[in-house]
């Protein structure tokens, strides 16, 4: 199969890659590093004749600095992707995976001991400032249990990257009933990995705390340590790809499917740490109290939907993972 791949340069999408070419798969690789902008209308109109499929994994990625990142989050994501089905929709390219992300949620599932399933609104800064990091029941403010998450839960998007991510949900599936095309939009939990980006404000926390023990600092865990997060490895990402591309085969044409990927075997941000610092020989982690207001508490993904639609499961446990994740090579 003939396949564009967008980002296929970053860190996703350059594991992607490798799986897509061990699989057989001809790849026609986009990505800025290299020249090759997905917001770019002529170029797009030369690399699409004669593909098969798209695998769109190019983006602006991260909670990022402040506000003054919207324009960029938007222009990457929201319009790159239009520009991006658009083009298809003109060569008549009809499957299309999308690289999604389970920030589309805000916070994770919870449940109240009196009112059941329940979706607690954003954290405010008040609480947050006196250590007060749970969400309580927006109905009795009583304490709440983290419960899995599954796609069919409600998003509620709590910064431009997540509100961008899933304006790109909402551009695919606006295409696919429009086109009769097919799309799989691929939540990814919190990815780690080889050639993950060193630490910047757009960085994943796993590449935070590991560019801090490679400079000989102690990694700095933000508010208590106990947020919850299901942490994947980029290399069962890059196969839960190759299972979506297998899928748009046979999936529904006209609709748009959502997947969480996730290992399943969620974890805190405060184990990750010691973790890796362990794996380094140190320095200890220190836990702060600090936060950052777009930060959710809890994610914890059900992937029983991929197992069962795209036959996909994490093979890499968190301790082999990070095990080599420790002195891996950074991007």
């Amino acid at each position: 199969m003939k396949v564009l791949l967008t980002g296929s340069a970053g860190f996703i999408g350059s594991h992607v890659a490798e799986a897509l070419e061990g699989a057989g798969h001809e790849i026609v690789g986009l990505d800025l590093r290299t020249g090759g902008d997905v917001r770019d209308t002529a170029l797009l109109d030369r690399l699409l004749p004669g593909t098969d499929a798209v695998v769109h994994q190019a983006a602006k990625v991260g909670l990022g600095v402040d506000v003054a990142d919207l324009p960029d989050y938007t222009s990457i994501n929201a319009y790159g992707t239009a520009v991006l089905l658009a083009a298809m929709a003109r060569h008549g390219v009809g499957r299309l995976v999308l690289a999604s992300s389970m920030v589309v949620y805000g916070e994770g599932a919870y449940d109240c001991p009196g009112h059941g399933r329940v979706r607690p609104g954003p954290r405010v800064a008040s609480d947050l400032d006196r250590g007060a990091f749970e969400p309580r029941c927006p109905r009795c403010s009583a304490p709440l249990e983290p419960a899995v998450i599954g796609e069919d839960a409600p998003t509620d998007p709590r910064n431009a990257y997540a509100t961008t991510k899933l304006t790109q949900e909402h551009l695919a599936a606006n295409w696919a009933r429009e086109t009769g095309g097919t799309a799989v939009a691929l939540r990814y939990h919190n990815v780690y990995g080889p050639r993950m980006p060193r630490d910047t404000p757009y960085s994943g926390v796993a590449a935070i705390f590991r560019s801090a023990l490679e400079g000989g600092r102690a990694p700095r865990v933000f508010e208590d340590g106990r947020q919850r997060r299901d942490f994947v490895h980029v290399r069962d990402v890059a196969r839960a790809n190759l299972s979506a591309l297998a899928g748009t085969a046979n999936g529904a044409s006209g609709t748009l499917a959502a997947y969480n990927i996730a290992s399943g075997e969620p974890h805190t941000v405060g184990e990750m740490a010691v973790e890796i610092a362990e794996l380094r020989g140190g320095p200890d982690p220190v836990v702060t109290g600090e936060y950052r207001l777009g930060d959710v508490r809890h994610v914890v993904a059900s992937p029983d939907r991929a197992r069962a639609d795209l036959g996909f499961r994490a093979v890499i446990g968190f301790r082999e993972g990070m095990r080599e994740f420790a002195t891996a090579p950074l991007g």
